[in-house]
């Protein structure tokens, strides 16, 4: 079975297996990311519908593109300018193309459960440590109060003309 799956402004035909290359997204090596935004799937010859559709990949490393130069030139102006850009991309292995329920669950949400505790942890000896130093006193609002309340500034009488 295969699918056209748009991600990063861009379209992929992937089936079970593939390896592709497409721009960067969040996520370490060997996460599980789910790519939702199916267009089209098939099966051999045949098409098939797309809704309720998930493709489960796998990303094996987060890479860089080869360098692009980009050269900017006016003729006879002495305009001149070089530039380079290289594209961060994610390199997916693409798991299983079909259905949401077959999909395979994220790997990301496991460790981020595991690392609250410790977060946590950490954070307690830190609010023991706050009490200890003297809060300074907070200044009120009352100055500003007080600004509003005063009158404004007498406007200037116009000159007076001498005829």
């Amino acid at each position: 079975m295969f699918a056209i799956v748009r991600t990063g402004g861009k379209q992929y035909r992937v089936a079970a297996g593939d390896k592709i290359a497409v721009e960067k997204i969040e996520g370490e090596a060997g996460d599980t990311v789910s790519l939702g935004d199916i267009l089209l799937a098939g099966d051999g010859g045949e098409v098939k519908d797309a809704k309720g559709l998930v493709v489960s990949a796998e990303i094996i490393a987060q890479t860089r593109g080869e360098k692009v130069i980009v050269f900017k030139k006016r003729r006879r102006h002495n305009y001149r300018r070089r530039n380079g850009h290289r594209q961060s991309l994610t390199l997916l292995r693409i798991l299983a193309v079909g259905d949401a329920k077959k999909a395979a669950p994220k790997k990301e949400a496991a460790p981020k459960a595991e690392a609250a505790p410790v977060a946590e942890a950490k954070a307690a000896p830190a609010k023991e440590a706050a009490p200890k130093k003297a809060a300074a006193p907070k200044k009120e609002a009352a100055p500003k109060a007080e600004a509003a309340e005063k009158k404004p500034a007498a406007k200037k009488a116009a000159p007076k003309k001498d005829a």
